[in-house]
């Protein structure tokens, strides 16, 4: 049961939950939320600043890292709980319910209405991973006079999609009678090991209760999740694709090609690390996971899972339609870890961002000993990064 539906008010981190010189606090009217933000670098007025936005399923809290080091190096830097997670309120936790309110460029309006609130007119740069490396892609593209630059992390951005091109003086041709394509979630369903891609699982009813109710627990979920989408999971050697058929993706790992009849949490649980390993994994202790898992018992996974809905429907696509044939113009990077499948999920994507959908583009980075959690993995090559791009503006 979530917080929305007890109406338990959400409170900021206590004392000793974060890094010293992080502090946590909610900031009211923020187109409809009220949002749970980290701030670092907030005791020196005038400040740049630079916003930071996590992906799924996490949290403000996965910067908690590499907050300080900016704000050592005099930015005033600001992560949100972005809309459906953690102690941000105001949206909508139900399937049914409001859908479209969680679509990229509603999410962006989200970021321009906080940095305003808090006294910016622009910000250095945002910085976006996962999820949040697609709204802050969005914002960059559709703002550029407030959002500066911008660094993708762990999901490449593609630009908008082309507009159907000259369509009135052409005739479209007709495909071959009973010659139609099976579409690629009928062919990865048709394998010898049948698959379905983890975007059509978090877009389906049951993904959340599956997740939330889980047998072992939403604790030991996160736990075995993290694992085997970080470097501390050998097998996690990725690479280029051929192409986007079921064949080649079918060489992902099972958190993105799943097996067709099984949930999140059967999957991930076969590699819930060891007791060891659990004891002496520096990047994500216990006491630091614990901090997830309170949020996502409360809360469940809804919030998050909504945004896959998003992009599975078509909302977004139709929203980016108004700029097709816009390409990001401020200065523009990417960051990820050489163990980080995301980097490859969606083949030439990696290869369309760098050479197409940005025109100032200033280096991809793939780091050492990181997955796809990499500014939690390896914060210190991140931070360096961050700091040597910020730079160069």
């Amino acid at each position: 049961m979530t917080e929305r539906e007890t109406g338990e008010p959400n409170m900021p981190y206590e004392h000793g939950v974060l890094p010293t010189g992080i502090r946590s606090r909610l900031v009211s009217d923020i187109n409809g939320l009220t949002t749970h933000i980290l701030e670092a670098g907030f005791e020196t007025a005038d400040r740049p600043c630079v916003l930071l936005l996590h992906g799924f399923p996490e949290l403000a809290y996965s910067w908690r890292k590499v907050m300080g080091p900016l704000a050592d190096a005099g930015y005033h830097v600001v992560a949100p709980d972005q809309r459906g997670y953690g102690q941000t309120t105001g949206w909508d936790p139900n399937y049914d319910g409001d859908l479209r309110s969680f679509r990229l460029f509603n999410l962006t309006k989200d970021m321009l209405t906080l940095i305003s609130a808090l006294g910016y007119e622009s910000v250095a740069a945002v910085v976006g991973h996962d999820w949040g490396s697609a709204v802050a892609a969005t914002s960059a593209l559709v703002r550029p006079d407030v959002f500066r630059s911008v660094v993708m992390m762990s999901g490449p951005f593609t630009g908008p999609p082309p507009l159907p091109f000259n369509t009135a003086n052409e005739p479209r041709p007709e495909s071959a009678e009973g010659l139609a394509r099976p579409s690629l979630d009928e062919e990865l369903a048709a394998l010898d090991v049948p698959r379905k891609n983890y975007h059509q699982y978090y877009s389906t009813r049951p993904a959340n209760d599956e997740m939330h109710g889980c047998p072992q627990g939403v604790h030991d979920f996160l736990r075995a999740y993290y694992h085997h989408k970080s470097a501390d999971w050998k097998q996690n050697r990725p690479f280029p694709l051929a192409g986007r058929i079921a064949a080649e993706m079918a060489k992902m790992p099972t958190y993105y090609m799943m097996e067709l009849d099984r949930t999140m949490p059967e999957t991930v649980a076969a590699e819930m690390p060891s007791a060891e390993a659990i004891a002496t994994c520096s990047w994500l202790t216990d006491d630091e996971l614990r901090v997830y898992a309170g949020e996502y018992e409360r809360n469940g996974f809804q919030g998050g899972l909504q945004w896959y809905r998003c992009a599975s429907s078509g909302i977004n696509g139709a929203d980016f339609a108004l700029f097709s044939g816009r390409t990001i113009d401020v200065p523009a990077s990417f960051i990820a870890g050489k163990s980080d499948w995301g980097v490859y999920q969606a083949p030439g994507n990696l290869e369309q961002m760098q050479d197409h959908a940005c025109t100032d583009w200033r280096g991809t980075h793939l780091l050492d000993r990181a997955g796809h959690w990499v500014q939690q993995e390896q914060p210190k090559a991140v931070s360096e990064r961050l700091l040597a791009f910020l730079r160069e503006q």
